[in-house]
C-alpha cells in the first residue's frame, strides 16, 4: 500500500514526530544526557518504521516536502544574523584564535573524510557527508547539503549525513571530559589555575517578547530570506554549486552589520527562536523521509571513515586546542567544549563543560565565553562556506 501526503499532511506528520521525539525525550535519560534533539529521536523512529514498511512491501510512504526548503533557508538565514563583525572585534583575540583553530578543523574533517572516501572508491561527496557537514555542522547542516549530494547522483548521501549527525551528536558526549580529566591530571591544572571571575554570559538580559518586536523580526528574516534567493541564482549563473539558504544567510550577514554600523538594534533572542522553530520542522521532516535501506552499501566504510574523524577530534582537541588556548583549566574545558561541538553539536559542548566544572567545582570563566560564541554563532556560518568550496573542488 502507498500512502501519499500533501504538503499540509507532511507538515502536520512532522509535529507528531517532533512532539513523539519531545516524549522520548523527556523520559528516557540517556537520550536527554546525550543532548539529542527531539526531531532526531522522532524522526530517526519514523524512518524505522518506513524502513519495515520498505522492507516488508507492506506500506510505503510518499511525501511533499516542498515546504522543507522553505524551513530549510528561514533556519539558516537566522544565522546570518549572527555573523556581526562587531561582536568578533568584542569578543577578543581569544575567540579570534579558536575560530581560526575551528576553521581548520572543519577543513582537516573534510580532507579525511574526502582522502578515506575515494580510498573506498567512494564519490568524494561521501566524504563531506561525514566529514564537516555531520560533525561540526550537526544534523542542520546534515539536512541542508544530504540533498544536494543527491541531486549531484550520490545515491544515499543525505542519509549517511544524518546517520554520521546522529552518530557525532552522542561520540561528542562520549569523548569530550575523558580528553580534558586526562589533560588536567597530567597537567596537574587544579593546582596552577586561579579561577577569581564569574561565567561570562553572551545574553546580558532576558527579553520579554511581544507580537509587534516578533513581527518586526520575522519580517526582517523574510526579507533577508527575498534578497538571499537573488543572491544565489547569481552564484548559481555563473556555474558554481550554491546551496539556496547561502544567499539568504549573506543577505543576514550584511543587513546585521549594517545595523551595528547605524547603532541599530536587532532583537536576536527572537530571531533565534524563529530560527530554531524552523530548524525543528525542517529536521523533523527530513528525518521521517530517510530512506534507511540506501545506507546497506555504505555501513562498512562509514564505520571506518567515522571512526577515524573521532580519533582525529580527539587528537585534535589535546594536543592542539589544548596548546593553542593556553595549556591551563580554562585550555582545558575549551577542549573538552570542542569535541562536544566538533562532533555534535554546541549544546553538547556545554553539557560537556557543565559537566566538567561541576565535576571540578571549578568555573572556566574563558571557556564559557569563546566557546558558544564561536560554536553556536560563528563555525556554521564559515562551515557552510567550507563545504560548498569542496563541493565545487570535486563536482
Amino acid at each position: 500500500m502507498e500512502l501519499k501526503l500533501d504538503a499540509v499532511q507532511t507538515l502536520a506528520l512532522a509535529v507528531v514526530v517532533l512532539l513523539v521525539g519531545d516524549f522520548l525525550r523527556k523520559r528516557i535519560k540517556i537520550l536527554e544526557r546525550f543532548c539529542i534533539p527531539a526531531p532526531v529521536i522522532g524522526g530517526i523512529l519514523f524512518s524505522i518504521i518506513t524502513l519495515i514498511g520498505y522492507s516488508t512491501q507492506t506500506l510505503t510512504f510518499v511525501f511533499d516536502e516542498s515546504l522543507k526548503n522553505i524551513f530549510l533557508i528561514g533556519f539558516f538565514t537566522t544565522v546570518g544574523f549572527t555573523a556581526s563583525l562587531k561582536l568578533l572585534k568584542k569578543g577578543g583575540i581569544q575567540v579570534i584564535i579558536f575560530l581560526s583553530i575551528s576553521i581548520v578543523l572543519v577543513i582537516m574533517q573534510n580532507l579525511l573524510g574526502i582522502g578515506m572516501a575515494q580510498m573506498f572508491g567512494l564519490h568524494p561527496y561521501i566524504g563531506l557527508a561525514t566529514g564537516s557537514t555531520p560533525l561540526v555542522g550537526g544534523p542542520g547542516t546534515s539536512g541542508a547539503f544530504g540533498p544536494l549530494f543527491e541531486q549531484a547522483g550520490v545515491q544515499g548521501a543525505a542519509t549517511a549525513a544524518m546517520a554520521a549527525a546522529t552518530f557525532g551528536l552522542v561520540m561528542g558526549s562520549l569523548t569530550g571530559n575523558p580528553i580534558a580529566m586526562r589533560l588536567i591530571r597530567k597537567n596537574n591544572l587544579l593546582n596552577k589555575s586561579a579561577d577569581k571571575e564569574e561565567k561570562t554570559s553572551l545574553v546580558d538580559q532576558v527579553r520579554n517578547l511581544n507580537g509587534d518586536s516578533l513581527l518586526s523580526s520575522a519580517i526582517i528574516i523574510v526579507v533577508a530570506m527575498g534578497l538571499g534567493s537573488i543572491i544565489s541564482k547569481w552564484f548559481v549563473s555563473l556555474g558554481l554549486t550554491f546551496p539556496p539558504y547561502i544567499g539568504g544567510m549573506l543577505a543576514a550577514a550584511l543587513i546585521r552589520n549594517l545595523y551595528d554600523l547605524f547603532n541599530k538594534e536587532l532583537i536576536i533572542e527572537e530571531i533565534e527562536i524563529i530560527g530554531n522553530i524552523n530548524l525543528s520542522f525542517f529536521l523533523s521532516i527530513s528525518l521521517m523521509t530517510l530512506k534507511l535501506w540506501q545506507l546497506a552499501d555504505l555501513a562498512l566504510p562509514m564505520i571506518a571513515i567515522l571512526a577515524v574523524q573521532v580519533l582525529l577530534m580527539a587528537i585534535f582537541s589535546y594536543f592542539i586546542v589544548f596548546k593553542i588556548m593556553g595549556s591551563d583549566y580554562d585550555a582545558a574545558v575549551i577542549a573538552s567544549g570542542t569535541c562536544g561541538f566538533g562532533l555534535g553539536a554546541t549544546a553538547n559542548a556545554m553539557a560537556n563543560m557543565d559537566s566538567l566544572t561541576s565535576k571540578y567545582a571549578r568555573k572556566a570563566p574563558r571557556a564559557y565565553f569563546v566557546v558558544p560564541l564561536v560554536g553556536s554563532l560563528f563555525i556554521d556560518f564559515f562551515n557552510s562556506f567550507a563545504i560548498t568550496f569542496f563541493m565545487n573542488m570535486y563536482k
